[in-house]
């Protein structure tokens, strides 16, 4: 009997191996066996084997969990596969705004002072928060709510319908800033800010509460 699984219209997975896990407590430890067919009959498993760690390593590989050799900038702070940490500098960003409100309008496409954020890209989604010093961060380094109304308690960038960058490689970070202070809707950066700054001809850019 033989087993497949049929994945898209152009894509058939055989049933080649299995890896069985033991467990007693806390402890446990896996096989690899090979899944021999038979015309008339089931499919059985043969005798197993240690797990390797070249084994390991071609099953995440095929399951999406690789990550290629990257050289990383000095403005990046941690990397795995699974996400990316990066900060920058205060500075003047060009911000817009999907309101079709007059005033809006008047504070669209304009330069406006950021403090020093802290970026996050955790699969397809990214996170962002300030800095109360223009230093780069530690472990230590206490983070602050970033002055934007598109995020959530836990710093979460609502991107709405934006299209964002694909995969979060090192050359993609400056596309995925672009993406946090710019579109429409909630992908808005927050207008009142942007009020304050342009009616107090404020240059430091305020921070938020900490959290």
């Amino acid at each position: 009997m033989d087993v497949h699984v049929r994945i898209g219209d152009n894509r058939i997975f055989a049933l080649k191996q299995a890896v069985l896990i033991y467990q007693e407590g806390n402890r446990a430890f896996a096989t690899l066996h090979e899944v021999k067919s038979q015309p008339d009959g089931p499919s059985y498993l043969c005798a197993g084997q240690s797990v390797t760690t070249g084994f390991l390593e071609t099953l995440a590989k095929g399951l999406g969990a690789s990550m290629a050799a990257e050289v990383l900038p000095e403005y990046a702070l941690a990397r795995t596969p699974e996400l990316i940490a990066w900060w920058s500098r205060a500075q003047a960003r060009l911000m817009f705004f999907g309101d079709g409100n007059a005033e809006t309008k008047k504070l669209n496409g304009k330069m406006y002072p950021h403090p020093a954020l802290v970026f996050l890209i955790h699969g397809r989604e990214l996170f962002v928060r300030a800095l109360a010093e223009d230093a780069r961060p530690t472990a230590d380094t206490h983070l602050k709510c970033a002055p934007y109304w598109n995020t959530d308690s836990t710093g979460r960038v609502c991107l709405g319908s934006m299209r964002v960058p694909e995969g979060g490689s090192v050359g993609s970070l400056s596309s995925w800033e672009i993406h946090s202070n710019r579109g429409r809707g909630c992908v808005s950066i927050l207008l009142r800010y942007a009020l304050r700054l342009s009616v107090r001809g404020d240059t430091r850019g305020h921070i938020g509460t900490e959290r």
